[in-house]
């Protein structure tokens, strides 16, 4: 009987202990303070995050493109006619002028030409001329005289299309500019079509690039831009819009623009890649973030609004950016504060709390890098 009676509270025992672990969450805890159950009704303490005013200025809205610049004026100089190079009368890249003569040829058999016709076309018109003074006495017949001056005609025109196969021999240059490689050696013989050298006027540069249709409205002739290669580090040429095409493209949508840059040191080369930002008018109150504001997910943009203790998720879409501020075109009021930092610890509706004191004023912009 003595057994049992230890049996029976043994397993009394192992029953309770059974049934206070199954109902442990429903029973009162022995010394559990009304703080702590205030603390988990409450939730996790407010995030310190850093919060600033949105910001309100003035912008230039520009658009950047990429481009290709090419010379002012560019011509390939080849020879019109047949013949050996006689002379050559220039350097691989000198600056020449408009007429210098650059190349020669052989031009002995189109000289004596010259010479015959030039006698035969004298003749003539000395006959001629004695002809007119007899019709005077009536000694020659008017259609003499009228044979005489077309035979004087005929003369004139054989010696000037005799100078002008002359003067193909000697080869100018129709502009002002700087010349490339040489092609040619003397003694070499050319035909119509091969190539002397390279003549580029490169003083001014004329900068072709293209634009969607969509901004085609903010794009005039005389509006600013900037260009920079990657070739020539730190340097930033301005010019001005000179010519817009008449036609879009129906494949891209888009218009090519065409800008000059002056190049008076000669360091922008025709067929150098640039990257461009043109101006196209002012922006207005237009409304500024930081940069650090933004969180890029699946392709768009978000930021935090900071109302009342509480970060509001809001998708907003991102206009002009300048250094270290990013225009917000749709998303945000004037009144609105954004967290700048902490956004990966962030969730919507999450409470928050100023890590600084309040920033008095607007965001300042980075200097530009």
């Amino acid at each position: 009987m003595k057994l049992w009676g230890q049996v029976l509270v043994v397993g009394t025992v192992a029953i309770a202990a059974a049934l206070a672990f199954i109902y442990r969450d429903s029973l009162p805890l022995i010394g559990k303070s009304e703080t702590v159950t205030a603390s988990r009704q409450a939730g996790p303490p407010p995030l310190p995050v850093d919060i600033v005013p949105i910001k309100r200025m003035d912008i230039t809205r520009t658009i950047e493109a990429v481009g290709t610049a090419q010379a002012n004026e560019a011509v390939t100089i080849t020879a019109k006619s047949s013949g050996l190079v006689e002379r050559i009368n220039f350097q691989e890249g000198q600056q020449v002028k408009t007429g210098s003569i650059l190349v020669e040829l052989d031009a002995a058999e189109s000289s004596a030409n010259i010479s015959a016709l030039r006698a035969a076309r004298d003749a003539a018109r000395l006959a001629y001329d004695r002809a007119k003074q007899l019709i005077e006495t009536k000694a020659v017949a008017q259609a003499r005289v009228d044979e005489l001056s077309k035979a004087y005609e005929a003369a004139d025109g054989r010696l000037r299309a005799e100078q002008a196969k002359f003067s193909d021999s000697v080869i100018r240059a129709p502009f002002a500019g700087k010349l490339g490689l040489r092609k040619v050696s003397l003694g070499a013989l050319v035909r119509p079509g091969d190539v002397i050298t390279t003549l580029d006027d490169t003083t001014v540069i004329k900068l072709e690039f293209e634009i969607p249709e969509t901004v085609l409205s903010g794009v005039a002739v005389g509006n600013t831009v900037t260009a920079m290669a990657g070739a020539l580090p730190n340097r930033v040429f301005e010019g001005t819009v000179s010519t817009i095409d008449s036609r879009i493209d129906p494949a891209t949508r888009a218009v090519r623009v065409r800008a000059t840059i002056a190049n008076p040191e000669d360091v922008i080369k025709p067929g150098m890649f640039m990257t461009v930002a043109l101006s196209i008018g002012r922006v207005p109150d237009a409304i500024m973030v930081p940069e650090e504001a933004l969180l890029a997910q699946g392709g768009e943009q978000f930021v935090f609004v900071i109302r009342d203790g509480k970060a509001t998720r809001t998708r907003v879409t991102v206009g002009q950016r300048l250094p270290g501020l990013a225009q917000i075109t749709n998303g945000l009021h004037g009144d609105d504060q954004v967290a700048i930092t902490g956004l990966q610890q962030l969730r919507d509706g999450a409470r928050v709390r100023p890590a600084t004191p309040p920033m008095s004023g607007n965001p300042t912009p980075k200097p530009a890098s």
